[in-house]
């Protein structure tokens, strides 16, 4: 009954979060759900000293990432920087790439520490007009924008500041550039890959006539006057490569020669430098990147109180769903019969505890429509055990990074995703006409990734 319990409780999850309810309401109701279906455990116990818990130690730990990353994000937006910079890009690949444009626009913003969400509204009147202009079906948007921004750039490309590729830091002891040439490759094949898949996809509908279409102008059409006094290039490119460069030498120079002996203090967390060095390092790159975008652009913003007060408010909601998932996690794994689960899951691939951390992390994904929320739950639930299979079997802390953050970004775009139905929802497109380009740009394509990383990992590449 307790199995039945966790499968009805996940179904539930899943088919009323892509019916658009609420996963801060869903998921401690159906947290209970599966516990009162287990039989004999203390509810109320179970969602005070489990769920509450455990979302409130997912918002300790990662709320500044959350909070720097919808701040930074706001002030590239409304200074103008993020349309600057893709305009460049544009100008540089030529208006007659118009998939290709768009994807490399949405790649660097979400590369330098730009939200997704940000992305898709910064980009989208730009990326609408040049597909207009190109005569590329309005349909195919939505993917272009997808694989520019939740995926090489989200899990692949080492170095991302982007929430999922900084979650398994503390459980693995690494940072944001772990395997840097295993996540290189996978990065290359999520953009090589999809861009070939939409440009063929393109040329297939011109060949029958199909050209960009009759479609109504949404809410999101204008973000910035056409008039709009823009920064120049370098300006709006500099707080980018900050994020990026500040991240590099805090956690390859800066911290390792630092004397942090202060951290086994209890008071401190009892811990080590290396298990928070990786977000230390993203939290100073991003504060030190906001005070530069807004320096570099301050006549340009209408209200900067207005400006940053808008993206702290808008990494609550985000923070919040995802803490709650994790919650719900641990509820699920707190459950006796989550242990015929987790038994099954790593008795997949015994001898390859890669495969086994990617599966459970694909699942989890897909379950919650989220892949920061299905990592997190994995690793909160099975962390330590594929930590110690890794360690047993000789395989990298960075590897096993890499291929967590992967993973977490393959199912997790399946319909019901919060981010799949917001840009469906800027660019005013339905799952019907668009949903097909988006999976197989952003799941089909990077679950090839992970895979083709597992096997190269595996045989010690």
């Amino acid at each position: 009954m307790g199995l039945i319990g966790i499968i009805l409780s996940l179904g539930l999850l899943m088919y009323l979060a892509y019916r658009g309810i609420n996963v801060l309401i869903l998921a401690p109701l159906l947290a209970m759900l599966a516990v009162l279906l287990s039989g004999g455990l203390p509810v109320m116990a179970t969602y005070t000293q489990v769920f509450m818990q455990s979302l409130g130690g997912y918002v300790t730990t990662y709320f500044p990432l959350f909070l720097l990353g919808a701040i930074f994000g706001k002030v590239m937006a409304d200074g103008g920087a993020a349309r600057t910079i893709a305009e460049k890009i544009v100008e540089w690949v030529g208006g007659d790439r118009a998939i290709l444009a768009v994807v490399l626009a949405c790649g660097v913003l979400t590369f330098g520490g730009v939200s997704l969400f940000v992305v898709a509204f910064a980009i989208y009147p730009i990326a609408n007009a040049l597909f207009r202009r190109a005569d590329v079906p309005k349909r195919l948007l939505p993917a272009a924008i997808a694989l520019g921004s939740f995926t090489f750039t989200m899990t692949a490309f080492p170095g991302t500041p982007a929430i999922q590729n900084a979650i398994p830091i503390p459980f693995f002891g690494t940072n944001v550039f772990a395997a840097p040439l295993l996540g290189t490759l996978a990065g290359l094949i999520m953009l090589g890959g999809g861009t070939l898949w939409l440009s063929r996809r393109a040329k297939a509908a011109q060949g029958r006539g199909e050209g960009y279409g009759v479609h109504e102008r949404t809410g999101a059409d204008s973000s910035l006057p056409e008039d709009a006094d823009m920064p120049g290039f370098v300006a709006a490119i500099l707080p980018v490569i900050a994020v990026i460069g500040l991240n590099a030498l805090l956690t390859y120079v800066v911290f390792p020669n630092m004397n942090a002996d202060y951290l086994a203090d209890a008071k401190y967390g009892a811990t080590e430098l290396s298990r928070v060095a990786g977000i230390w390092a993203i939290i100073i790159s991003l504060v030190v990147s906001i005070v530069l975008a807004l320096a570099l652009n301050w006549k340009r913003f209408a209200d900067v109180k207005e400006t940053v007060n808008k993206g702290t408010m808008g990494s609550l909601l985000p923070i919040f769903n995802t803490a709650s998932e994790v919650g719900y996690g641990a509820v699920i794994a707190s459950l006796p019969a989550f242990g015929l689960i987790r038994d099954a899951v790593l008795g997949l691939f015994p001898n390859n505890p890669l495969a086994s951390l990617a599966v459970a992390v694909n699942v989890l994904a897909g379950i919650t429509g989220s892949a920061s929320g299905g990592m997190s739950i994995a690793l909160k639930a099975l962390g330590e055990q594929f930590a110690a299979m890794g360690v047993e079997q000789g395989i990298s802390m960075e590897l096993m990074h890499r291929v967590t953050a992967l993973s977490s970004g393959g199912f997790d775009a399946l319909p019901h995703n919060g981010a799949v139905i917001t840009l469906l929802a800027i660019t005013g497109m339905t799952h019907k006409k668009s949903y097909s380009d988006i999976f197989v740009v952003a799941v089909a394509i990077p679950v090839f990734a992970t895979i083709t990383v597992i096997v190269l990992g595996s045989l010690g590449l």
